[in-house]
């Protein structure tokens, strides 16, 4: 030989196949490939799929304080405040006085926020469709609905990712 050391080949661990029986185990695992996948569509606009979160937050409850915003999440304060910040300094969302309340602010969308949030469900769809290619319409409908069933029995909110993070 030509003096390189070369590593034995070690054998690579055999998947557990019971937990491929467990729903709980294949929830996270497609989760956790789909979260990874759409970060990388995200990645040429430099964002990340907690900016898509909070945009459709937004979306759909514009006028709303960050701390009416913050308990409808779930979320702790600090982390829709910097949530917030980072989209403010993007130009995609605004903060504005409450007319009620001085003290407080209420949260919009900007225009060009729309617009990256129009960008943002098609690359969604897209990430969707590639993740449900294996179903038919009628199965896809299926599985969201016991998706949705099993949510709602587990106290989770429609449309709110569970420990979203600045």
């Amino acid at each position: 030989m030509s003096g390189v050391s070369r590593e034995p080949t070690r054998p690579r661990a055999a998947p557990a196949q019971g937990l491929s029986r467990r729903a709980g185990f294949l929830l996270v695992q497609l989760g956790t490939h789909r979260h990874r996948r759409f970060a990388e569509r995200l990645t040429p606009l430099d964002l990340h799929p907690r900016h898509f979160g909070m945009l459709s937050q937004l979306a759909v409850n514009e006028g709303q304080s960050q701390q009416a915003l913050s308990v409808a999440l779930g979320l702790h304060r600090s982390a829709v405040v910097a949530l917030v910040d980072d989209l403010e300094h993007r130009g995609l969302a605004e903060r504005r006085r409450d007319p009620v309340d001085r003290r407080a602010y209420t949260l919009y969308l900007t225009p060009t926020g729309r617009e990256v949030l129009a960008e943002l469900e098609l690359l969604a769809e897209k990430d969707e469709d590639e993740l449900l290619t294996a179903l038919d319409v009628s199965e896809r409908s299926t599985l969201i609905s016991l998706l949705q069933r099993l949510a709602r029995a587990q106290g989770l909110a429609a449309g709110v990712h569970p420990n979203l993070e600045p």
